[in-house]
């Protein structure tokens, strides 16, 4: 049992804004109107926040192995982390690894992940790195735009066959939802081509096309009742004068609920790279108007990196553009996965307008709860970087210093010099925590209220934002102190979000000749075994009426 005392504390989900009260946290781990006994932590000076939340990133299965095996000199540059009785020996680096990752995600104040991309039929390797992450709640998605089983129903018009198809897959796969990347995209990429236009049939298709595949996604994560909507990585990601595909696909979702994937990277005007400007005022204005949406910005920090993406056409297209080394794998009737090692620099138009509109986006979206923090780690940053982040959002005097340092040819194709808003500790907490949380459909998550999970970080209150969000006082994970003082006292093992939404009882006869005939692997050897998920957190599946 656990009671904090003292501290300023910032709860959006039950409107809390820095009101000095008590937090009690019971012997199973949850928020309580009281206790007796136990210890008192004193938050006096200090501010209390939900545990962070991210709702993209990528730090379990294959790619992200990938990643690690193409970039050694990362590794060797970065030190091992010491064995002692809470932690084992991990690297960090652009792709740190699984240990590593638990324990810098903790480090700053986060205790639930998303990792954004899961190939279905690497779900079973994916879920035994997640177990091996320490501390955090994780969450997965299934790669889904480009499954041929699916588009096959969807081109022959068997939209429910099509829903039960994708059912299927989320309990086979054991995941949480559903990505959607580059719709048809990566399936004309076994052709050697591409879906740029949202009306033109996709390649080895006659009639599907990407935007049709955009609106039925979204309305079969509705109609199976996903706790979290239809995860969107648009087409024509990374190109100039991509806003027109953005908005287009965003026009076609007709109300429904969507999250759109790292949206900086889909909020480019310009017709070439020499004329590329930003173009978030109008995705802004479009968010602004539907409540609807979410979105992670996808934030780009100058500084190296690695890029890792389903998106192999864009991936290719970056490897010819930037001339470093690259690795494209194939996922058998699923997906592509790119890797591109890359450096973002501020005397690089494009860079600097990808710097500029990540923070453009989290500030020109009025509304907090529908834009979150992220970096698309690793690929616009990696994630412990995310202090920087709010140095730049809360701190507008530091904003300009860092733009004053750009050419004077980029400042007329961005926005942010004239964007003058600085966030609050409380729109802070929204978009790190409580905002993400809600748009995943973890109510018990980002939220300090009675009977939800005693996930907060205590951080001493600072003007230093960088050193405030970047070293924390406390962390407590379901009610155990894991950080103190800056050091990790323990490391327990989180939970896994799962859905299993409604199956027809004769979906397994239906979809074992076709998986067999699309896949080397044995029907009955795919399903993950929900004994082999770590500690599984079964969520409700609840239709949402059309």
């Amino acid at each position: 049992m656990l009671r904090i005392t003292g501290g300023k504390v910032y709860d959006p989900a039950n409107g809390i804004n820095g009101q000095v009260k008590d937090l009690c946290i019971d012997d199973k781990g949850r928020f309580v109107a009281s206790v007796d006994g136990g210890r008192t932590i004193d938050a006096t000076g200090m501010i209390v926040f939900p545990g962070g939340v991210d709702v993209h990133t990528h730090v379990a299965g294959g790619a992200i192995n990938f990643a690690r095996a193409m970039t050694p000199e990362d590794h060797r540059r970065t030190q091992a982390f010491i064995r002692t009785k809470s932690r084992r020996s991990g690297l960090g680096g652009m792709a740190p690894t699984t240990f590593a990752t638990g324990y810098l995600y903790a480090g700053m104040g986060w205790t639930t992940v998303n990792e954004a991309a899961v190939p279905v039929l690497s779900a079973r390797h994916t879920h035994e790195e997640l177990a091996d992450i320490p501390i955090v709640d994780k969450a997965s998605l299934t790669l889904m735009a480009n499954n041929e089983i699916m588009l096959d129903q969807l081109e022959k018009g068997e939209y429910e066959r099509a829903k039960q198809v994708v059912a299927w897959y989320l309990w086979a796969a054991k995941s949480y939802g559903i990505k959607a990347v580059n719709p048809g995209g990566v399936t004309a990429w076994k052709w050697g081509k591409d879906a740029k236009q949202l009306d033109s049939p996709i390649e080895g298709y006659r009639n599907l096309t990407p935007g049709s595949i955009v609106t039925q996604l979204a309305r079969i994560c509705d109609e199976l009742g996903l706790p979290h909507p239809m995860h969107l990585h648009c087409n024509n990601l990374g190109a100039p004068g991509n806003i027109s595909t953005t908005l287009d696909t965003l026009h076609r979702l007709e109300g429904r609920r969507a999250h759109i994937a790292h949206s900086q990277y889909h909020a480019y005007g310009g017709d070439g790279w020499d004329t590329m400007c930003s173009s978030t005022a109008e995705l802004a204005e479009h968010f602004n108007s539907h409540k609807n949406l979410t979105t992670d910005a996808g934030a780009v920090l100058f500084g190296d990196t690695v890029t890792i993406t389903a998106d192999g056409p864009w991936q290719h297209l970056l490897h010819k553009l930037t001339g470093r080394k690259w690795g494209n794998l194939d996922v058998e009737n699923e997906t592509g996965c790119g890797i591109v090692p890359y450096t973002y620099r501020p005397s690089n138009l494009v860079n600097a307008v990808q710097w500029a509109a990540g923070l453009e986006l989290l500030l020109l979206i009025e509304d907090p709860w529908q834009v979150f923090l992220s970096t698309d780690h690793p690929n616009g940053g990696c994630f412990w970087r995310y202090p920087e982040i709010l140095q730049l959002l809360m701190r507008a005097d530091f904003r300009k210093e860092c733009i004053a340092q750009l050419p004077d040819k980029i400042k007329g194709k961005i926005r942010l010099p004239e964007v003058t808003r600085e966030y609050s500790l409380y729109e802070v907490a929204i978009s790190m925590s409580a905002g993400p949380a809600r748009a995943l459909g973890l109510t018990h998550k980002g939220n300090l209220g009675i009977g939800c999970d005693a996930d907060l970080v205590i951080y001493e209150e600072d003007h230093d934002v960088v050193r405030m969000f970047g070293h924390p006082r406390y962390v407590i994970k379901a009610g155990e102190i894991v950080i103190e003082e800056g050091e990790i006292r323990e490391a327990p093992q989180g939970h896994e979000f799962l859905v299993r939404p409604h199956c027809e009882p004769d979906i397994d006869d239906f979809m074992r000749p076709l998986f067999e005939e699309c896949y080397t692997m044995q029907f009955e050897n795919y399903p993950v075994e929900l004994e082999r998920i770590e500690h599984p957190h079964l969520r409700d599946c609840v239709p949402i009426p059309g």
